[in-house]
């Protein structure tokens, strides 16, 4: 192969091969269930992990302040799946803590808001 066709070939299957041996092959973390708007926060920075993939250091630095899934997929440039994956090991480890938003079903019957603002009406 000449030089210039194995540039091409590395630019172009680079990033799908990158994804893949960063998360060890795996697609989905199915143990934890993020999703876009999950907020995360890490509670080490990369500097106090040693031995990690630059990946993982990468998001452990910009977690800092809490962050949604998407924003960290955004930031580090990386497919949402493998961010998921990459979080979901984080959290396992205890490096990151996350929380998801309620779900629509567990917001409160309408007729309990209903009841409290009118006992809020009659104080």
């Amino acid at each position: 192969m000449s030089g210039r066709h194995e540039s091409w070939f590395e630019d172009e299957a680079g990033p799908l091969v990158r994804s893949y041996a960063v998360t060890g092959g795996r697609t989905r973390s199915d143990t934890i269930g993020l999703d876009l708007i999950t907020l995360v926060v890490a509670m080490r920075t990369a500097h106090e992990v040693a031995g990690f993939e630059p990946e993982y250091g990468r998001i452990l630095n910009l977690c800092q302040r809490p962050t949604s899934v998407a924003e960290v997929a955004a930031r580090i440039d990386l497919p949402l799946p493998v961010v998921k994956v990459l979080l979901s090991d984080l959290i396992e480890q205890n490096l990151v803590l996350f929380r998801t938003a309620t779900p629509v079903t567990d917001t409160p019957n309408k007729h309990v808001l209903q009841a409290v603002l009118d006992g809020i009406r009659k104080l």
